[in-house]
């Protein structure tokens, strides 16, 4: 090992050495107070009042750790280290909204761990080559404007935003609207440009489900993101009278719906080797009346798995099925979302695994397990532009986007000083 070499490696342990897990705990639940509830949970959907209020504390924070703060045109957040030299930075981070009810981790974790590792980094005298950021992303969550992940995605494809705010919330307020007032509210912020040299990125988040609770492993190695496509199929058959219609002689479009719906759930369990996950999500029945047979059933359908040829497989099936089912309507259906699998690189896996080893090693924790995430994150905006990976972290039952939403902080300290490992690792790269 060169003497860089073997000077980065000290500099990571060193700084995963100074994390504090009390000041850790501490941020966590002075963000938490923005939007939070009496059962525990947070109420703190993007670019609200609460939200903004909640920007300016964290704006706060990062400028007492010494960093310079930046905004870009879609409202993210960059909390900057500078480094020794002026390469691209590391990006870290996660975002800090919610669901309209949800948990105290979900995002706000990844972006806390971030400015955790920026205080063991101040704490322990280390400067790096490269600066590094601190991320809070625009949007990730998508329960108030949709899509999710504008934030992230507009800053690697920066065509993405005029049409982004266009879209309007329940309350027909838009995205730009929501993003100008969140601009004016930052006026004595820096601006910076979208689509920014970014020489890595490694995100944080908990699970979201219960692998590494079932395993007993304090620690997650992402290996990458499920692909996902969605689907809307629409069933059209005959309203008509429920007591005068005979059996035979209708066009039930609930019955094609849910023949369907049963031959499609045939299909996942055939593919649960494969790890298929099959949702059928929103219903509308049309007219909805007790007492009409239903003319119109629309329906949606997510599907999802690392493996993109099963999706294909699914497709077909799918398609093979929709045109041999025989009745007196008709049954169409289209693909509105399709996202390929996200493959973290190797060698970002490799260093993370390291990172782990050692802080699960020194807890007497034991070895990481490998995963595939089953959600979307901002990571896998940033894995189309920079070399990118996650860590996970258990969630008590697997519980998110709720105010049950729990990790234990133990199990949150070790995350912080995996990342610490990995982060200061890279930005002396």
């Amino acid at each position: 090992m060169s003497q860089q070499n073997q000077a980065a490696g000290s500099a990571a342990e060193k700084a995963q050495d100074h994390v504090n897990s009390n000041r850790l705990q501490d941020a966590i639940a002075a963000l938490a107070a923005f939007g939070g509830r009496d059962d525990g949970g947070v109420a703190r959907e993007t670019l609200t009042a609460i939200d903004l209020e909640a920007r300016r504390h964290l704006i706060t924070s990062a400028r007492a750790l010494g960093c310079e703060v930046e905004i870009d045109d879609c409202a993210n957040l960059f909390f900057r280290r500078p480094g020794t030299t002026d390469l691209p930075p590391v990006l870290t981070g996660s975002h800090a909204d919610t669901q309209p009810v949800g948990g105290k981790l979900d995002g706000a974790y990844g972006v806390l761990a971030g400015l955790e590792v920026i205080a063991a980094l101040n704490d322990a005298g280390i400067q790096t080559q490269r600066a590094i950021e601190v991320v809070a992303w625009t949007n990730e969550e998508g329960s108030r404007f949709g899509p999710g992940a504008m934030g992230s995605s507009a800053f690697v494809d920066p065509s993405r935003l005029p049409a982004y705010r266009e879209v309007k919330d329940g309350d027909n307020i838009t995205f730009g609207a929501a993003v100008d007032t969140a601009l004016q509210a930052a006026a004595d912020v820096k601006h910076r440009g979208l689509r920014q040299p970014i020489a890595s990125c490694v995100e944080l988040h908990i699970e979201q489900g219960p692998v590494l609770e079932r395993a007993h492993a304090a620690l997650g190695v992402v290996t990458g993101i499920q692909s996902v496509r969605w689907y809307r199929v629409e069933c059209v058959g005959m309203a008509a009278h429920a007591g005068t219609t005979p059996m035979d002689e209708r066009s039930d479009a609930m019955k094609a719906a849910v023949t369907l719906a049963q031959q499609l759930y045939a299909h996942a369990a055939a593919e649960a080797a494969n790890n298929l996950r099959l949702t059928l999500g929103r219903w509308q029945v049309g007219p909805n009346s007790v007492n009409t047979i239903p003319g119109n059933v629309e329906f949606t359908i997510d599907v999802r798995c690392v493996d993109a040829a099963v999706l294909e497989r699914f497709e077909q099936f799918l398609t093979q099925t929709v045109a041999a089912y025989q009745w007196r309507g008709k049954i169409g259906f289209e693909c509105f979302f399709s996202r390929p699998p996200t493959i973290f690189p190797q060698d970002m896996l490799n260093l993370i695994e390291q990172a782990c080893v050692r802080a699960g090693t020194l807890a007497g924790r034991g070895a990481p397990q490998h995963l595939t995430s089953g959600a979307f994150h901002d990571a896998m905006y940033l894995a189309e532009y920079c070399p990118t990976a996650m860590i996970f972290v258990p969630s008590k039952g697997g519980i998110s986007h709720n105010a049950a939403e729990e990790t234990a902080p133990e199990d949150l300290y070790l995350g912080v000083q995996a990342l610490a490992y990995t982060v200061v690792e890279l930005a002396n790269r």
